[in-house]
């Protein structure tokens, strides 16, 4: 159903809804991250060390909208939502290895390029296991998921298609983040090249639309979509190495297209497959 089609009130709700949730998540990141941002640049006096609680903008954002809306109960449900296991167990297979797949086949080229390429975790190989259950609760997904496609992107989906809407949370997603490219230290951002990060969030937020909506609108796919491509970049650096950054983008955008074009944009699901159920959303 397109947006012409839909009744217009409930046009109305679904803008309303998007508007005060996207207030909300930056009015609270942007809170914590503008003033650091802005001290950087010699545009404000220092500010005081605040606990980086910037990150979570998108998952208190929903909780606080889903609570106020449906009360306790409505919390509850958007929190089970990432322990639901009730889709076909073979989605967690590209929520967690089509991403190092990517980097991995980057990272060849970065190899072969002579590439100066140095892992942090050469010494101590532990550090790959305990890092992807850092990043899972305190690198990305857990601060941000319960809001971009726990609550983000199906009304935009219901307005755009599947395509249209995972285009949109992904440019949302990468807008949001443009504080963090000014703090130096502390983020992996900071003098990185925006637009090729822009790209590549907004590549990963379709893959991630496709996934999520072939795993009956369960979050933990996500979280752990979210989590593979953050650690698989972190742990193997390929971002530091040009041709295999543009590799990287490249088969970032290869791997969209022919999920787009194989499984439909209108809703990135076969046309002989089921529905989400989000009766319970």
């Amino acid at each position: 159903m397109t947006a012409e089609q839909l009744p217009t009130n409930s046009v109305q709700r679904g803008r309303r809804k998007i508007g005060v949730f996207l207030l909300l998540t930056f009015g609270w990141s942007w809170g914590f991250w503008g003033p650091k941002a802005l001290a950087a640049e010699g545009l404000v006096e220092s500010v005081p060390a605040l606990p980086e609680l910037g990150a979570f903008g998108p998952t208190v954002a929903a909780f606080v909208l889903v609570t106020y809306t449906n009360g306790i109960s409505g919390a509850r449900r958007l929190a089970r939502r990432a322990v639901r296991r009730n889709f076909p167990k073979r989605w967690v297979i590209p929520a967690l290895f089509l991403s190092p797949i990517i980097v991995f086949t980057a990272l060849g080229v970065a190899i072969a390029t002579d590439a100066s390429l140095s892992f942090p975790w050469t010494d101590n190989p532990i550090v790959l296991p305990i890092a992807f259950g850092v990043i899972f609760f305190l690198g990305g997904p857990v601060q941000e998921e319960f809001g971009w496609r726990g609550y983000l992107l199906d009304p935009l989906q219901d307005r755009f298609t599947a395509l249209g809407g995972g285009l949109a949370v992904g440019l949302v997603w990468a807008v949001w983040h443009i504080p963090l490219f000014f703090i130096p230290s502390e983020t992996i951002y900071y003098q990185n090249p925006f637009l090729g990060f822009a790209v590549s969030i907004t590549l990963l937020s379709v893959l991630m639309t496709w996934v999520y909506n072939n795993t009956n609108a369960s979050l933990l796919p996500a979280l752990l979509f979210h989590t593979s491509f953050n650690w698989s970049q972190g742990m193997f650096p390929i971002l530091d190495s040009d041709p295999a950054s543009l590799t990287f983008v490249g088969l970032l955008a290869f791997t969209t297209v022919a999920v787009v074009v194989y499984w439909g944009p209108a809703r990135l699901v076969r046309t002989d497959s089921p529905r989400p159920d989000r009766s319970s959303l």
